[in-house]
């Protein structure tokens, strides 16, 4: 698909000015910034922009050779050996038509990775992919924000993944404090080492250039990776962050299953409800094409819809009982303690409701919702010193002394909330952030909050647009799906960021019908712009949309028990061309 750049060149001279505002904004070239600084692009790397596969660099060594390899000395800081070494066609390679070697193999004590090598057209770039849930299984088959991205499907990047350092799906391997140590902030660290020193080994050179791409847990590595190694990656791609992880995986789904199971009794929502209920608030927030371009600026009550005496709700005529619309409220504002502070910074969105089936709802009114399982393995193998096999979603408390037993010991272990990155500026690094404003898993609202901490942190808007920017998605549901366009290539982007100083000034997004013809197309604008139809076009033409600020995104504050702050402590300094980490808490 075409990349932003491009697209804004044959946009009309009207939407170009209108553009001029965006930079000017959000720290563009040399213009004036909301916060009187400016901004500069970042001058070009060295390294040529990535091209596709028909040059590149040969492996330097045959596949079935790197097996046999010990790279014990070339990284004396992470014990791994590789499992074996094979050739993968390029028929069977899911990230594009590519022959691989496809490697495995193991960091101590038990974090499995997989690597696969390009056995050509390697363009001197590494992919490491993260995982999703509590991670638990490996895959490098697919990059959730590279959608058409042509490098990584005609092989100009070695690609990797690891498991985390277990092999199953659930927490209790968090009752091991290595394993829980590997989980929340170790691994990726380590398979970044890895990987660099296979492929240095196949190849006969080093990586050019390193990136990042990971959705839900794995924007929680990437975010972990940015404030704690940041030298790590050149470019991170961050989607749907679960970095506020303690909070969120306790609080915030706890609150939606205590709000939906009120007082311990049967659903007061299920499925059946979600589509009428989604009808009602398109309705309120006056969205016009089935989209909430910013939702966070839609106040509708869902009092409004409070049947009347006698009546009762049919599938023609919705209304909501006392209780439902309780559990409406309650969900729209996020668990909050008895002084109406928030316990998670973050709480659903209008216009999500149809994407919470099976996770905030049930299909049945006594089934059950994932929303309860995360909260079960969360609370009872994972925040504190020993197991806790009999708490339940029901025992969470929303309290102040509730919030500092369960996330002040583990905000150094688990949660990736440090907003001062001039670590990872400094070594050039850049980082898109993105996520669907229908995430019915991970409230976008607290990845907006965590963004508007880095520009307080490091210096203001144009400071911060320089090296990080945040693209929100309309209607999009957790790492895609929904109701909005989810297609679009963030990697292609932050690879010209990196090699050629091209900030991203939108992401294209596109939707496709089920033989993948593109039905739709859709800019996003980096925060706190929405896009807009202004031209009275086609909705679902990127061509009727020009940049709107949302105020109610450049307004945002929160009543906030937490902070973003470094729930660890770190030591140290920037030497030969990299920054060293002397000492650290965790």
């Amino acid at each position: 698909m075409p990349l932003p750049s491009r697209w804004f060149r044959r946009k009309t001279p009207a939407v170009l000015a209108t553009l001029a505002a965006v930079l000017a904004l959000v720290g563009g070239t040399g213009m004036a910034s909301a916060d009187g600084t400016t901004g500069n692009a970042p001058a070009a790397a060295p390294a040529p922009a990535v091209t596709g596969a028909s040059s590149g660099t040969a492996p330097a060594l045959p596949c079935s050779g790197i097996a046999s390899l010990d790279l014990a000395a070339d990284v004396p800081g992470v014990p791994f050996e590789i499992s074996s070494a094979t050739e993968l066609a390029a028929g069977n390679n899911t990230l594009g038509n590519w022959a691989a070697c496809y490697v495995k193999g193991v960091i101590a004590p038990q974090i499995h990775f997989e690597l696969r090598l390009p056995e050509s057209g390697w363009q001197s770039n590494y992919l490491q992919v993260g995982c999703g849930g509590l991670c638990g299984s490996v895959n490098t088959g697919s990059a959730p924000a590279a959608a058409g991205c042509v490098p990584l499907t005609d092989g100009a990047f070695a690609v990797a993944s690891s498991d985390e350092g277990h092999s199953q799906g659930g927490g209790l391997f968090s009752t091991d404090p290595t394993l829980r140590a590997d989980f929340g902030y170790k691994s990726d660290h380590q398979l970044a080492q890895a990987a660099k020193a296979v492929i240095k080994k196949y190849y006969g050179r080093a990586a050019a250039h390193s990136y990042f791409d990971g959705c839900s847990q794995g924007g929680h590595q990437a975010l972990t990776e940015a404030q704690r190694y940041p030298d790590d990656f050149d470019g991170i791609i961050a989607g749907a962050p679960a970095n506020n992880f303690t909070a969120l995986n306790t609080f915030s789904h706890a609150w939606t299953a205590q709000s939906v199971f009120l007082d311990g009794g049967p659903a007061t929502l299920t499925t059946a409800d979600l589509t009428p209920l989604h009808e009602a608030v398109l309705k309120g927030c006056a969205a016009t094409d089935g989209i909430i371009a910013d939702p966070l600026g839609c106040t509708w009550d869902p009092a409004t819809l409070t049947c009347r005496a006698g009546r009762t709700s049919t599938p023609g005529d919705f209304c909501l009982t006392a209780d439902q619309v309780t559990t409406l409220h309650r969900i729209y504002s996020g668990p909050t303690d008895r002084h109406g502070k928030l316990l998670y910074p973050g709480y659903q969105l209008r216009g999500s409701e149809l994407n919470w089936a099976g996770v905030i709802v049930p299909a049945e009114a006594t089934g059950t919702t994932g929303d309860i399982n995360f909260v079960r393995e969360t609370l009872r193998y994972q925040v504190f010193d020993s197991p806790q096999p009999t708490l339940t979603y029901q025992d969470i408390e929303f309290t102040e002394a509730y919030y500092k037993k369960i996330v002040r010991p583990n905000e150094g272990m688990y949660d990736a909330t440090d907003p001062d990155l001039k670590a990872f500026k400094a070594t050039g690094g850049k980082l898109i952030l993105w996520h669907g404003l229908g995430d019915q898993h991970i409230p976008a609202v607290g990845t907006m909050a965590y963004y508007k901490a880095v520009q307080k942190a490091m210096g203001g808007t144009a400071a911060t647009a320089g090296f990080a920017r945040l693209f929100l998605l309309p209607g999009v549901a957790h790492c895609g799906g929904g109701q909005g366009p989810d297609d679009f290539d963030a990697l292609t982007a932050v690879v010209d960021w990196v090699t050629k100083g091209d900030a991203p000034d939108s992401l294209m997004t596109t939707s496709a019908d089920s033989t993948g013809k593109v039905t739709a197309t859709r800019p996003v604008y980096p925060f706190p712009y929405v896009a807009e139809n202004t031209t009275g076009g086609p909705d679902d033409e990127a061509g009727s949309y020009t940049p709107v600020t949302s105020t109610a995104e450049a307004g945002l504050t929160l009543n906030w028990l937490g902070s973003f702050r470094s729930g660890y402590e770190t030591v140290g300094n920037w030497a030969d061309g990299k920054w060293v980490v002397t000492k650290g808490k965790a």
